[in-house]
């Protein structure tokens, strides 16, 4: 795995040694040797993780930190601060402006490594939520990343397996009110809880009698619904090898006891902080995908979705030797409906149609607005005779009840088009082709009525 690391300090040697070592592990590195020099860097370049000096003159490295976490642009690069100061307060300080971790001098090699690849792990997670987001909606990405969702500010809920009831009360009390935290004594029975239900952050204690905690945390990261819940490990004192293989498997911190209150506060905090941010991404995605394929106007799915989906649905059927039918629907005199009630009216009329016609054909079957007033439904494992009776039901549907149009009562009818897959040679071309043929023939016919084309 390799990755771009800048090296922040402004002692020549303390940078040198760092670089040695990352470079070591084909790591790219660069270097700062001052607060402004590495603000600038994150800001012109791909920095995967940042290594953070604290005691340097003129910005300290809290400062640079806090302006890191507080710019949009930079907010999602890892911070690992690097100092001689020991004490909890220091660590807190660092967590509290937004560092992903607070190591010690002189750092263990294999610690920082560890640590680094497993922040980088996240960082191209980020980058990879980031980069879909930005690409598929027409918003700057700043907006989009900067924005504070009403519920980011929620207490979070939060499941702690210990089986020690002693210590499972311990740090529940810790936790206080800045979350909600369920406590589970079985490593099995908690590894379903948070399965099933949605906690932001899952804490392991390493004090089984005889279950390995790594174990568990291994099951986590494997299951879809807790793959990006973050995990924080509670490790006892000398647990170092236990510490390093579990951040190799993906927890996301861990803390040694005895365990400082504002400290495991303030660790929570970060992930808790890290796993919204992400989220946020996610939804993002998912939204604008959505918008992507779905009907603005009737929420069916659009022409582009059917375009995309109809090849699939006929490779399957005809890969299974199962029937599939096609309906192509047209909404008669839709224009006279927009000339007498204008386009606001119109657009009732359609949402209507797109309600009663979802209301009349299976969950299964894909109903897509194909374009002005005009639907196609593709109904697999449907046979040509219960097309043609699937066609005449969304028919007299549409005719048998007035639509309420501007408080007035407005006859729709439509006229429909059904075609079915051929035996033999077939294409999604001339499946098509024939539905609206037989949609032509409905309409020419005298309109609402139903017109099946022979497989």
């Amino acid at each position: 795995m390799t990755a771009r690391i800048l090296v922040v300090d402004d002692v020549p040697a303390n940078v040198k040694l760092l670089e040695v070592r990352l470079l070591a592990e084909y790591f790219e590195v660069f270097t700062a040797g001052n607060g402004a020099d590495a603000l600038e860097t994150c800001e012109n370049g791909k920095i995967d993780v940042v290594l953070l000096d604290v005691m340097m003159p003129d910005m300290d490295g809290f400062e640079v930190c806090r302006r890191l976490k507080s710019d949009p642009a930079t907010s999602h690069i890892p911070v690992v601060m690097i100092t001689a100061l020991d004490h909890v307060s220091d660590r807190i300080r660092g967590l509290e402006a937004g560092a992903d971790d607070f190591l010690t001098k002189p750092v263990n090699d294999l610690q920082l490594m560890t640590r680094v690849r497993s922040l980088v792990r996240l960082k191209m997670l980020t980058d990879e939520l980031r980069l879909r987001a930005s690409t598929t909606r027409n918003i700057g990405i700043e907006e989009l990343l900067s924005r504070r969702e009403p519920e980011s500010e929620a207490t979070p809920a939060i499941l702690l397996i210990d089986e020690r009831p002693d210590s499972g009360r311990e740090v529940a009390e810790m936790l206080g009110e800045s979350a909600k935290v369920d406590v589970a004594t079985d490593p099995h029975v908690g590894f379903f809880q948070a399965a099933e239900e949605p906690y932001e952050c899952v804490i392991v204690s390493t004090g089984f009698a005889e279950f390995d905690p790594l174990r568990l945390c291994s099951q986590l990261r494997s299951l879809d619904r807790t793959r990006f819940v973050p995990i924080i490990l509670l490790a006892e004192e000398g647990e170092v090898d236990r510490i390093v293989r579990g951040l190799e498997l993906g927890i996301n911190d861990f803390l040694i006891r005895p365990i400082d209150r504002q400290e495991l506060t303030a660790r929570l905090r970060t992930q808790v902080k890290r796993k919204r941010y992400n989220d946020h991404l996610r939804l993002s995605v998912t939204q604008t995908i959505e918008m992507a394929v779905t009907d603005a106007l009737t929420g069916l799915h659009n022409r582009r979705y059917l375009d995309s989906h109809l090849q699939t649905l006929f490779d399957r059927a005809v890969a299974r030797r199962r029937p599939l039918s096609l309906m192509i629907t047209d909404i008669d005199r839709f224009k006279a409906i927009n000339d007498s009630h204008g386009h606001d009216g119109g657009d009732e009329v359609l949402r209507e149609f797109a309600r009663r016609l979802r209301k009349n054909v299976r969950g299964i079957d894909l109903a897509c607005r194909y374009g002005g007033e005009e639907f196609v439904v593709v109904m697999p494992d449907t046979e040509a005779a219960i097309a043609g009776k699937v066609a005449e039901r969304v028919r007299a549907e549409i005719a048998d009840a007035a639509f309420a149009v501007a408080g007035k009562d407005v006859t729709v009818t439509v006229s429909v088009g059904v075609s079915s897959l051929k035996k033999g040679v077939d294409s999604v071309a001339e499946l098509l082709k024939r539905a609206d043929v037989a949609l032509y023939e409905a309409k020419s016919g005298g309109r609402n009525r139903v017109v099946a084309k022979a497989a």
